[in-house]
């Protein structure tokens, strides 16, 4: 396992549509175990493959109680609204306010190919959102309606 580099918005790899993953063996099982340890260090919530230099649709997502492994996910479902702040590990130190799906459910296979479905509220619902972004080529800050001043951060954090 390792720590890999995250790379940042002027990055080519972050503006670009990701290809399916079609084979489930070490090589994934080591990206997996790579993204893990890279987003554990960095304190995120979810972490896709293209924010590591990989263009493949794999994400990760800690929901508090594990952290979710989603192989080619597809957003299925989605209800209600929520606005919010919304950062991300490619774009450090900075946070918009961003509209989400307050509900959102995913289909997506795991490690050795067998499909499931995971859903959230939320913030989950909104780290799902983001990070399938990621594999189409979409940072938030291109859906964004604003950036939030350090002010705005502060009072949210109240």
């Amino acid at each position: 396992m390792g720590l890999r580099k995250i790379l940042t918005t002027e990055e080519s790899a972050l503006h670009k549509v990701c290809k399916p993953m079609v084979n489930f063996d070490e090589r994934l099982w080591k990206l997996l175990a790579d993204m893990r340890e890279t987003l554990i260090a960095s304190g995120g919530v979810g972490l896709a493959a293209p924010q590591v230099g990989i263009l493949r649709r794999v994400v990760l997502v800690d929901t508090g109680e594990e952290i979710l492994e989603l192989i080619n996910p597809t957003l299925i479902e989605t209800d209600g609204e929520q606005v919010g702040p919304e950062g991300c590990l490619s774009v450090p130190g900075k946070y918009g306010l961003v509209k989400r799906p307050y509900f959102a459910k995913v289909k997506a296979q795991d490690r050795n190919g067998n499909w499931f479905e995971a859903e959230g509220e939320e913030l989950i619902a909104r780290c799902f959102c983001h990070e399938l972004d990621h594999l189409d080529g979409v940072i938030y800050t291109e859906v964004m309606e604003r950036f939030l001043t350090e002010e705005e951060l502060l009072e949210d954090e109240e």
